[in-house]
């Protein structure tokens, strides 16, 4: 039987973090913190004062036993750090005992950035100049153009444009504002000399679907898809890829780790040095591919002649 106090105190922290998290992020972290009051009521707990890292280290063992894998034992903790923040600033706890809780280690996954000259390709192929057309072209644009996550291309409203910047709202609510390139400024200003074809007459929303509404993130991921499928892209394509090759590309050129992280978005550097890596090793393939001396002869067996 559902336990209402247990529930009553979720909701509550659920409806102030929808004030600043994506849809998305809500909707997981109720899935976490349903699974955690679930896991309270077997436990015959009724009362949120009883969270402490014993039974937190409990919870999570039991989730990975039921076949949880790493990546979503992380975002377990991590509601349930959220959560209870929230719960000692109610004053239903003395202290957060998550610090003291650690998940397994997850695995660490390299973007796969698409290739430049197979981007210009991809981005520079005519299409048929209607509003959806314009408006497709100008996503993708801005996509690579800025480095934009989904959320925050989604969120976009015609006052967040500026002549060459952009005013996003990030992770937790944070803003920043990053720069347009020429391609990207030329696309969004083709999109919005018909817009108003589209969209209602109220809605603020800068990208808006044939109903005229703001445009959402399934929406928006079909329509990269399929805009891969009809223009000859040979491998899949999804709006963080983009993200991903723009942050490859740019470091690549740039080398100013710093500004990377700073056009990203990351909050922690150590975020951003993934692309460090990722350069590394398109830098050690062409060594490979160019030194003379990069590669052993075949009957070479590292033993001094």
């Amino acid at each position: 039987m559902t336990d209402h106090r247990l529930d009553r105190e979720v909701d509550a922290f659920l409806a102030g973090l929808a004030r600043t998290a994506s849809p998305a992020t809500v909707s997981a972290y109720r899935l976490d913190l349903a699974a955690l009051v679930a896991f309270l009521e077997a436990e015959a707990i009724a009362d949120w004062s009883a969270l402490d890292a014993a039974l937190l280290r409990r919870f999570l063992g039991s989730e990975r036993l039921r076949g949880q894998a790493p990546r979503s034992l992380a975002r377990r903790r991590a509601a349930i750090s959220g959560f209870a923040r929230h719960l000692v600033q109610a004053g239903r706890l003395r202290h957060n005992p998550v610090p003291l809780v650690r998940t397994p280690r997850q695995p660490r996954h390299l973007p796969h950035p698409l290739d430049v000259d197979q981007l210009a390709r991809f981005l520079d192929t005519p299409h048929d100049d209607s509003p959806l057309a314009r408006r497709d072209q100008a996503m993708l644009e801005l996509f690579y153009s800025s480095g934009l996550r989904l959320a925050e291309l989604a969120a976009l409203d015609l006052g967040d444009l500026q002549p060459q910047r952009v005013r996003v709202l990030g992770k937790g609510g944070k803003p920043r504002q990053v720069p347009v390139g020429r391609r990207a400024r030329q696309a969004l200003d083709a999109w919005r000399a018909v817009r108003g074809q589209l969209a209602d007459r109220d809605t603020p929303a800068l990208f808006v679907g044939v109903r005229g509404a703001r445009l959402g993130h399934r929406a928006i991921q079909k329509r990269l898809a399929e805009l891969a499928r009809a223009r000859g892209l040979a491998e899949h394509l999804h709006p963080h890829r983009l993200r991903h090759s723009f942050a490859s590309h740019l470091l690549e050129s740039s080398q100013d780790l710093r500004a990377v992280q700073e056009l990203l978005g990351h909050a922690d550097l150590a975020t951003t040095q993934v692309y460090t890596r990722l350069d590394w090793q398109h830098l050690a393939a062409s060594y490979d591919a160019a030194h003379p001396r990069a590669r052993r002869r075949p009957d070479d067996d590292g033993e001094p002649s």
